[in-house]
Formats: C-alpha cells, structure tokens, sequence
C-alpha cells in the first residue's frame, strides 16, 4: 500500500496556485487511472485506486499547506503503513519550472508543508520536487508561491502534469528513474536517443535491395538470353 500525497492549499481561491501544484499532480493521477471519487478523510480528501499492481490512497490535506502532517500522519497510522511507503509531491523553489526529482529522506528545505510533515511523520519518506523557478529574493517568496501560475506556464505545465501521469505505475512501484524517465519524455519530446542507446536498442537493418547502379553486370549469356526472351 502506498500513500501518494499532494500539497497545496484548500480552496478555490489557492487552485491555481504555484504552490498547489501538487494538488494538481494527484488530481491528475486520479483522472487518468480510474481512482474512486474524493471523499473527505483524515483531514483531507481521498481517492483509492491501483497503479499498476500496488494499492493506493491519493490524499490531499485540508488543513492548510503549514499543517499537511496532520493529515499525514493520521492517513499513515491508519493504514498502518511505514514512512518509506509515503510520497509527497510539492512545488519546489529550487528547480527550474517543469523540472522533477525524486529523493528520499533529507531536510525540509524551509518548505512550510514538509516541515510539518517532518514533525509527524519524521524524514524517511520519498519527494517528488516539481520545479517552479524561484522570484529572485526570498523577500518574494510568500507572494510568488501564492500567485497563480502565469498563462506563459500552460504549455510546460500541461506536459508536467501529463508526465506525471504516464509515469504514477514506475512511481508507485519504487521506480524513480523509470517515473523521471517518463516524465523527462513529455517534457523533452523530441529529444532522441544517444548514439550508445540506438546501438542497444535498434535491430541491424535489413540489407537494401541494390539500386540500378549498384546491381552486378549481366555476363553476355545473361543479355542474350533476356534479348531472346522479348522475341518468344
């Protein structure tokens, strides 16, 4: 059973904030793979589903961004589940936007909603860090997380989320690599693969049928042969 948790904050006054875009990457989830309807739970809301052979339960807390743990931490005792088994999704102030990446344990980072997940849950559980570029000065901070994303966002936003999406099995199953990997393919759609890899990946073509130039010379036999043939 994993816990997949998204941050933000309630309300359809925060939707389209940056800080919410993890909300909007369970929404996703839940959409694309058939999760049952939110309903309110543990001081949040909830959808259950599968991702590929794992159970799990998407939650997005109430509480407000500052004491996500509680909802955590309620969720998590619940269902009787260890914090390894618990991934957060939040924005992250440190990665370019539409950047992901996904790490285990470490600090909070001052991030308000993993601080209070720390303080409930401690800091053995898996991150996704959803990149959304940084105002410049920490002055700024509050006022930019708690804007809407600019309509110049859409575009990368949209492939973001639909990444996310593509790759939730590889994520719920402990794959990071494998969920980056499909991220990074939404993202980065035209990028191709390395010289190394189409030498792994492709099949030694099959040999082309020589060209008019490149076919061999008829013997003189062979021509009088053909010449013959015209006039049966």
């Amino acid at each position: 059973m994993k816990l997949i948790v998204g941050l933000g904050n309630p309300g359809a006054k925060y939707a389209a904030n940056r800080h919410n875009i993890g909300f909007m990457a369970v929404d996703r989830i839940a959409g694309d793979h058939g999760f049952s309807p939110w309903r309110s739970r543990f001081q949040g809301e909830v959808a259950e589903g599968r991702l590929g052979s794992e159970k799990v339960m998407l939650l997005k807390p109430a509480t407000f961004m500052n004491l996500s743990g509680q909802s955590v931490g309620e969720a998590m005792r619940y269902l009787k589940i260890q914090p390894e088994d618990v991934i957060v999704v939040h924005d992250e102030l440190d990665l370019a936007p539409g950047k992901c990446r996904v790490k285990l344990g470490g600090g909070h980072a001052g991030h308000n909603g993993l601080r209070s997940i720390h303080q409930h849950i401690g800091e053995a559980y898996h991150r996704v860090r959803l990149g959304i570029g940084h105002p410049g000065h920490k002055d700024r901070v509050a006022g930019y997380v708690l804007s809407d994303f600019a309509k110049s966002d859409a575009d990368w936003l949209d492939d973001l989320m639909r990444g996310i999406s593509d790759g939730a099995e590889a994520l719920a199953a402990g794959d990071g690599p494998g969920f980056q990997n499909k991220v990074a393919l939404r993202m980065n759609p035209g990028r191709g693969p390395t010289q190394a890899d189409a030498r792994v990946a492709r099949p030694n073509p099959a040999p082309k049928p020589p060209t008019p130039e490149e076919k061999p010379a008829q013997s003189l036999a062979e021509k009088l042969q053909s010449l013959a043939g015209r006039f049966r």
